[in-house]
């Protein structure tokens, strides 16, 4: 998946496009994949990075969605849990089984919540990751060493999925790419034109080179997430705005305060949300919090009162209460909820997904979750195809697996993350010595990893690659920043930049990341 190739593409086809995907984050990849295994020629514009907003700042869990069960929307848990099992199979390389223990305090907790869990099972079915059970004090304490004891009765274990994001969005835009999608980073859309009323393209703007493009084509999807309005007033300058903005904010923490493999579940904390405590990446990730905000960004920022809040509950459930300085890194994301007039209470928003279309033809998707990306993409091709008036074709995406798909990827030890790319990443990292030096003592990272990004990944930029292709931004933000200008050279090399683009990147990252430290 190359940047260069992908240009020429767009600028040497002279055929109208029968879709043209806004967005390149979950929903968008999803349909780009989905469009182009159909057969339809497909074109994804991204105005950023692949995975730049929402869809890299999860809580980076594959679930049915515990909190969903709680308020009954039994349908919305049967269709994740299905999603769940599906990309489980199409890529085991990033989707794997997580235990999590709901740990209980009070006498009604363990049968309250042990019933929850068996229903849960029960909605799974084969696409089950485990069977739920409950725990004694000791078996608690087996799992989660470091929960606080006092008080404790015991726990209810169950089983969901654990992901690596912003990886997958990559190997998806790459899936798409195989499937003769035209997926491109750094270009934004600037406009959408019509013909007699019916939307006949979008005007675009390469934001590297500066070039503008008018780009034809028979059907267009609005996929922006947290930007939907924006595309939205595009083609209906009038319309109501649809998206609610709720924030939800992550801290990161070392390993040493949840060791083992076991996450921890808060079923219902003071904003109405569940909390987790989740392993990932030999880190600690606690999350997450549900603030509503006005404004869409692209770098939203934690609030104090967000931290202070995650801070105060991990103190609650830890032996080993966190301090603002134990903090690696902290993480906002926003998510685009669909409006339903009141939008004080987002935790209360149904994360259904919606799928609108305007009078001129527009085809807009919003709301949903990650786990739930493939069958938004198929509901969404479904009607665009139909607006668009193209031949209409199966969906094929449940049993189409995803680039670096592999079932034993452990065996690729540091690699595992690529998947069946890892052995190709092996071969271009032993043919160059100066490819094996580690980019920082607290990572694994090799240089030639940092090649494998720019010539196979399409990272264009330091942040790129150090916040969505490896994970070091969320993961320890202040190491990150010592290796922004090894990055930065490695990157100049491959893309034939001079000294004065790599000292504005990592001047560019180091402020980035400073906005990730406590």
């Amino acid at each position: 998946m190359n940047r260069n190739e992908m240009m020429s593409r767009l600028k040497n086809t002279g055929d109208i496009w029968d879709l043209v995907i806004i967005g390149g984050g979950a929903t968008g990849l999803a349909s780009a994949i989905e469009s182009a295994s159909r057969g339809y020629q497909t074109l994804l514009l991204e105005q950023d990075d692949f995975a730049k907003g929402t869809s890299s700042r999860s809580t980076k869990l594959v679930h049915g969605g515990v909190r969903y069960l709680q308020q009954g929307n039994v349908s919305l848990v049967l269709e994740a849990l299905k999603e769940r099992g599906l990309l489980r199979k199409n890529a085991p390389h990033l989707v794997h089984n997580l235990p999590f223990v709901v740990p209980n305090y009070d006498w009604w907790e363990g049968p309250f919540y042990g019933i929850g869990m068996k229903v849960y099972d029960l909605l799974s079915g084969r696409q089950g990751f485990g069977h739920s059970r409950f725990l004694s004090r000791e078996e608690t304490l087996r799992y989660l060493p470091t929960v606080e004891p006092k008080g404790l009765h015991g726990g209810v274990i169950y089983y969901d999925g654990q992901f690596d994001d912003s990886r997958l969005a990559v190997n998806m835009a790459q899936t798409a790419a195989k499937q003769s999608a035209t997926v491109i980073n750094y270009v934004k859309v600037t406009g959408i034109f019509k013909e007699k009323d019916i939307v006949a393209g979008v005007m675009a703007k390469d934001l590297e080179s500066g070039e503008e493009f008018e780009i034809r084509a028979k059907g267009i999807i609005n996929a922006t997430g947290v930007f939907t309005d924006d595309i939205i007033h595009m083609d209906e300058p009038t319309a109501k705005k649809m998206i609610a903005l709720s924030q939800g904010v992550h801290i990161v923490l070392d390993k040493s305060f949840l060791p083992g493999d076991s996450a921890i579940m808060v079923p219902h904390t003071a904003d109405g949300r569940v909390l987790f405590a989740t392993p990932w990446h030999d880190k600690v990730i606690v999350g997450t919090t549900d603030t509503p905000v006005k404004e869409a960004l692209l770098e939203p920022r934690p609030l104090a009162e967000e931290i202070e809040f995650l801070l105060s509950h991990a103190a609650k459930y830890l032996t080993k209460d966190p301090r603002p300085s134990d903090v690696l890194s902290m993480f906002a994301g926003l998510r685009p909820l669909v409006s339903q007039g009141d939008s004080n209470n987002t935790a209360a928003i149904s994360r259904d997904h919606t799928i609108y279309i305007s009078r001129s033809g527009l085809v807009t998707v919003t709301g949903g979750k990650w786990t739930t990306c493939r069958r938004m993409a198929e509901d969404t091709i479904d009607h665009a195809a139909l607006v668009a008036r193209l031949d209409e074709k199966p969906s094929i995406t449940a049993n189409l697996q995803i680039h670096g798909f592999h079932h034993h990827a452990e065996r690729f030890g540091d690699l595992a993350l690529y998947g069946s790319d890892a052995s190709v990443i092996s071969d271009l990292i032993a043919g160059n010595p100066e490819y094996k030096k580690r980019l920082h003592p607290n990572f694994t990272t090799m240089a030639g990893e940092v090649v494998w990004a720019v010539r196979q990944e399409m990272a264009r930029t330091v942040e790129d690659f150090l916040a969505r292709r490896i994970r070091a931004l969320l993961l320890d933000a202040r190491a990150s920043m010592q290796m922004a200008p090894d990055v930065a050279r490695l990157m100049a090399g491959e893309l034939n930049k001079d000294e004065a683009w790599i000292k504005s990147q990592v001047d560019a990252y180091q402020q980035l990341a400073r906005g990730y430290i406590l």
